[in-house]
């Protein structure tokens, strides 16, 4: 039985990635949450007005990788003390957010949080929330760094951070 977790970590194209390598990963969706237009597209949300974030969400198998390890790579993978950016991207569609399903998720995500404080120099900014309605991404953003791994984005952005997690979380790899 498989469980979801929904995390925005900035740009869903890194963030997918990561997860796709990760044993235990069972599926790896790219889209939006956390706004208030229905159905939003990339231009709408890349335009800031809608308030969703990018995010991914993950589907997985706990007897393989616990929700706590994936909040664990999650932390390595992106720095949670920018607000609302990732490096160069900038918006609130980039924000550092976990989307709960459960009070377990939600206990467990308050529980990494609070240790992560003392591993980063500065304040974690990463938002905790109630999961809300998940919009898959158009079609043509899923599977993108696979589909397109000399694209500049992918070749100075994505690759970095994959092969930070590869080197971080080798055992972590399927």
């Amino acid at each position: 039985m498989t469980e979801t977790a929904i995390l925005g970590g900035g740009c869903f194209w890194c963030t997918e990635a990561v997860y796709m390598e990760v044993k235990g990963v069972t599926a790896v969706v790219s889209g939006y949450t956390g706004g208030h237009v229905e159905h939003p597209t990339y231009e709408q949300v890349c335009a800031g007005d809608t308030g969703h974030a990018e995010v991914v969400r993950l589907e997985f198998d706990p007897a393989v990788i616990s929700y706590r390890d994936l909040l664990e790579i999650f932390f390595t993978i992106h720095d949670p003390t920018t607000l609302n950016r990732q490096g160069n991207d900038v918006g609130t569609q980039y924000r550092s957010v976990i989307y709960y399903l459960t009070p377990q998720q939600e206990a467990m995500a308050r529980q990494v949080v609070a240790e992560m404080a003392h591993v980063w120099d500065a304040p974690i900014v990463t938002e905790l929330a109630p999961a809300q309605t998940f919009y898959q991404a158009e079609d043509y953003h899923q599977d993108y760094f696979r589909q397109h791994p000399l694209q500049g984005y992918c070749a100075f952005v994505v690759a970095p951070k994959l092969e930070k997690f590869r080197k971080t979380y080798a055992s972590r790899i399927r």
